[in-house]
């Protein structure tokens, strides 16, 4: 497999954000793109996105071959609800581990949850996705989505080699266009693309990332940055 960076590693967490300012907005199901999990809640968050993102996102839909379309599962994720999420999974993982020190346990939960000072969900710069048929079932891509690496025995990395067949396949027309869609993928999740993000940044060797968290407000546009006063730019 190629080299997995986790979102806890220096490399991603060491990038600036210089926060454009850009609201969230929110994405409409289309021929080529269905709302599904999170996504579909009326007046949830899940559907909202930055502009850039959103328009990526369509644009990977319209790439996919026909008979085939892309499924949002999540975009944007409240800042309390990935806090209360990546807690909770470190939790679990420091009970079944009971020697790990507290950074072994912030790495771990980090291939799993990005930590909440960056995650990219909450930013509004990430999306959860599943490629769909046309009656909108889920095609097999050889790992459930969202599973996690103990419960998938490592399938649910992008790259992982326990994925065969027409599984495989299927998860590689997936990626191919996302990825052309400008899009990069969290390589433990082959469901979590990106764009604008600090680890958009690492991956592109762009200097800085263009949005940092937001605390979303009632309405679909009504969003401000979140100031980090641990490093003095937006986060």
């Amino acid at each position: 497999m190629r080299e997995v960076v986790l979102m806890s590693d220096p490399r991603v967490t060491s990038i600036p954000v210089r926060e454009c300012g850009d609201p969230l907005v929110a994405v409409r199901p289309g021929p080529g793109l269905l709302l599904d999990g999170p996504a579909a809640e009326t007046a949830g968050p899940g559907s909202l996105l930055r502009p850039a993102v959103r328009d990526r996102l369509l644009d990977a839909a319209a790439r996919l071959p026909a008979g085939l379309r892309l499924a949002l599962v999540e975009g944007y994720r409240p800042p309390g609800v990935q806090r209360a999420q990546f807690h909770r999974y470190a939790a679990s993982l420091a009970e079944a581990n009971p020697g790990w020190t507290p950074e072994e346990v912030h790495t771990a939960a980090s291939r799993y949850l990005s930590p909440p000072d960056i995650a990219p969900h909450a930013a509004g710069a990430a999306v959860d996705v599943a490629l769909v048929d046309g009656t909108g079932t889920h095609v097999d891509v050889g790992c459930p989505l969202n599973a996690t690496p103990e419960d998938s025995a490592g399938a649910c990395y992008t790259d992982s080699p326990l994925v065969t067949g027409a599984a495989l396949g299927a998860r590689r027309v997936l990626a191919d266009a996302l990825a052309a869609a400008g899009l990069v993928n969290y390589p433990t999740e082959w469901w979590h693309w990106s764009y604008g993000d600090r680890y958009w940044a690492m991956v592109t060797g762009a200097p800085v990332a263009l949005f940092g968290i937001l605390e979303a407000g009632p309405e679909a546009g009504a969003a401000a940055p979140s100031h980090s006063l641990a490093d003095g730019y937006l986060t």
